[in-house]
């Protein structure tokens, strides 16, 4: 009895049909890159392409601010003589410096 039982149960397995007949094997994601670099060296390049970015959009904030003072001096000298503005450059540069 145990012998029929054992092989109704590979009869139902996947990929048989009912007659034992071998089928198609189930089929699985057709990845080619998987597996090929170790999950501690994607880890790495992931984190140092990050830092990159990183860096970079720093660099791009850092721009935009320096670009935003340079503005707001322009049109303080406009209103102003030379000598305050150059003044308040200095006085401020002062402060920041102290702040940090």
């Amino acid at each position: 009895m145990s012998a029929t039982s054992t092989s109704t149960a590979s009869a139902h397995a996947p990929g048989m049909r009912k007659n034992g007949k071998q089928w198609h094997e189930p089929r699985r994601a057709f990845r080619p890159t998987a597996g090929q670099s170790s999950y501690a060296k994607r880890v790495a390049r992931e984190s140092q392409a990050a830092e990159v970015k990183k860096r970079r959009i720093q660099a791009i904030k850092d721009k935009r601010a320096a670009k935003e003072e340079k503005e707001r001096y322009e049109k303080m000298a406009e209103k102003m003589h030379k000598k305050r503005v150059e003044r308040l450059k200095r006085r401020e540069k002062r402060n920041k410096l102290l702040k940090s």
